[in-house]
């Protein structure tokens, strides 16, 4: 209830929706103010003036025949019982005198004939809000609904004094709110018992079209909004996920999961014409898939300016399936098991099926080879591929060599090896990745798939290498050059076969060999010019090609530096039809021990310049004592 105005502020609240022209009862200046931090109008009266009033909404309210409506009414300034009494009644246009009692909160007898059986099966009742504030409720609003209402409140007051009912006009409108699929499907007998059924692929558009129209003569606005229900699901507002819509303010919002698609440019609400509507999904997901309807509202604005639903209808559009690439991408590969030998071409194929959108504006593909060598884990390095612009590209290791990979059909492609090596030995997979653009043309990855292991054999050269090492003159002083030889002899290989020969040394730490690799000291190549590594005494290095197969490290001004185990490591090399080079074979000499000596007249060099040193010191420390005494004696004779 709220409170009387107080003697000195001379000011009664009027709340929300109140006409006091239509009562009649009170005159005098209204302003705004605050009763328990809600805001009222208030209006002042007589000094000591505490009237009844009642509240409903400001009308004529216009409502669409087949829908609810609620009007609430409220009684203050009264006096006695918190809870009060509610009376409602109608006063139809053909008979405006004639009041009709609809439904009371204190007489449960009180509604007339023609509104007792709807009274009693719940279609029209009173719901109390609290003690002096209820609402009457229509389920399903009907033609002779149409009327005045007028809210009654039974006394309650010492004196009769302000207004004891409200009075507000309801008008019924016909409903003449449409929704329909656009483009409609066809129409009479053949037309379908159940919705279209849409297939689309992942990635993608989807697009549905709505039809909403509307002949109400009074001002309204439609609200169209795209939903979603899982396959199967009974649809209502529980199961119904909106996707996007139009507000009554021509506001386009998104459901809580598709807002960020709808930021991001993929989702999309346009309305062409005056009664099209036009949703588009691009990219269309897996979680996508549903059954797809078109709901539109009817909204008009009340007199107190707030907006209200008359209407509201539903039409299911299609039911849509995605089918995604996922479930769909296959990779074979071809001709079978190959047995090749070496500088051979190897020619392996891949093709990819299955239901697949082509590439272009909403799909792309890649496709790449790998290889693992017998028996190794896992899906092995990657030899070669074309990503989603078509430009290929070798994996690490290949570059240099004579490989192509390209499109040879819509969806086959062909890796060729130019001059196939031993090293190309092993099992080969096609690898195939799908994906789909999204926002900005991006690109997401949406599936992939491997194909069915492939062994290629390619047969070894048959290349046997051994290598000896020595040091010439079998001791070496320092100062002085060593002399490393290594003799290679070979057994088997193709004709053309080249060698190389380089010179590793493994440095000595506190009497042990080092756990470090061994370092290059120098070598000659396959194509006889010299690569000098580092010498650890830093000296200068020659390494050169004294036979056919016979190769030499020398190195000049030997010092303690140069002290380690040395070893000659030759390989053989195969240059093929295509001009590239591998490796056949390979092979490590024994060890070979360096160390400078020094000579023997180092050694007594030594002891005899530290003994004559010692000789000259003795003998000037004598002679400068004889000297000393001799001239002392001498002063005092």
């Amino acid at each position: 209830m709220l409170p009387c105005p107080s003697p000195t502020s001379n000011w009664t609240p009027i709340l929300s929706g109140w006409d006091s022209q239509s009562n009649g009862h009170f005159q005098g200046v209204a302003k705004e103010g605050r009763i328990n931090g809600a805001k009222y109008p208030f209006r002042r009266y007589g000094v000591g003036c505490c009237a009844r009033e009642v509240l409903v909404p400001k009308g004529p309210l216009y409502r669409v025949a087949g829908t609810a409506i609620s009007i609430s009414c409220n009684v203050s300034g009264y006096e006695g019982p918190a809870q009060q009494d509610f009376e409602w009644f109608l006063y139809r246009p053909e008979a405006p005198e004639a009041a009709l009692g609809i439904v009371s909160t204190r007489d449960s007898r009180f509604s007339y004939a023609v509104f007792g059986p709807r009274v009693a099966a719940g279609e029209v009742q009173v719901q109390r809000l609290q003690g002096d504030a209820v609402v009457l409720k229509i389920a399903r609003l009907q033609a002779q609904d149409a009327g005045i209402y007028e809210c009654y409140t039974p006394s309650t007051d010492a004196r009769y004094l302000g207004s004891y009912s409200g009075k507000v006009e309801l008008r019924v409108l016909p409903d003449v709110l449409q929704v329909s699929a656009y483009p409609p499907g066809p129409r009479g007998r053949q037309a379908p018992a159940s919705p279209p059924r849409l297939m689309v692929h992942e990635g993608q558009e989807l697009a549905l079209g709505c039809l909403a129209r509307t002949s109400t003569q009074k001002h309204t606005h439609l609200a169209v909004s795209f939903g979603r229900a899982v396959p199967e699901a009974p649809v209502g507002r529980a199961t119904l996920q909106e996707v996007v819509g139009l507000r009554p303010d021509l506001a386009v919002e998104a459901g809580a999961p598709y807002a960020e698609r709808l930021a991001a440019g993929e989702l999309r609400l346009g309305k062409e014409g005056t009664e099209q509507y036009r949703m588009v999904v691009g990219g269309a997901q897996a979680e996508d898939a549903g059954t797809y309807h078109c709901t539109a509202a009817e909204w008009i604005q009340d007199p107190d300016g707030s907006w209200a639903q008359i209407a509201e209808k539903r039409a299911v559009l299609a039911h849509v399936d995605v089918q995604t690439l996922s479930s769909q991408l296959a990779v074979a590969v071809g001709p079978g098991e190959r047995r090749i030998g070496p500088g051979e071409p190897l020619e392996l194929l891949c093709n990819v099926s299955g239901a697949l959108p082509p590439p272009g504006r909403h799909a792309a593909y890649s496709v790449g080879w790998e290889m693992a060598p017998a028996g190794a884990p896992g899906p092995g390095r990657l030899v070669a591929q074309l990503d989603t612009e078509g430009v290929g590209s070798l994996g690490p290791g290949y570059e240099g060599r004579h490989i192509a990979m390209e499109k040879v059909a819509s969806r086959t492609y062909r890796l060729r090896l130019e001059a196939a090596r031993p090293g190309d030995a092993g099992t080969y997979r096609c690898l195939a990745k799908a994906y789909v653009r999204g926002s900005g043309a991006r690109l997401r990855e949406a599936a992939s798939a491997r194909s069915r292991p492939l062994p290629v054999h390619v047969r070894e050269e048959g290349v046997v290498l051994e290598a000896v090492a020595w040091l010439a003159g079998g001791t070496v002083y320092r100062g002085e050059t060593a002399s490393l030889l290594c003799n290679i002899s070979v057994r088997g290989g193709p004709p053309g076969l080249r060698l190389a020969a380089s010179w590793w040394v493994e440095r000595p730490e506190e009497g042990e060999l080092s756990s470090a690799p061994a370092q290059l000291v120098g070598g000659v190549g396959r194509d006889g010019v010299a690569e000098l590594g580092v010498r650890p005494g830093g000296g200068p290095v020659s390494v050169e090609l004294v036979g056919p197969r016979s190769h030499r490290l020398r190195l000049h001004g030997l010092g303690p530096e140069d002290e380690g185990v040395y070893h000659c490591a030759p390989s053989a090399w195969v240059q093929h039809t295509d001009y590239s080079w591998y490796q056949a074979g390979s092979a490590r000499s024994g060890p070979v021990t360096v160390y400078p000596y020094t000579h023997a007249l180092d050694t007594l060099l030594v002891p005899l310049l530290v003994g004559a040193g010692v000789a000259f010191l003795t003998g000037a420390i004598v002679l400068g004592t004889i000297t000393c005494c001799f001239m002392k004696r001498l002063r005092k004779r």
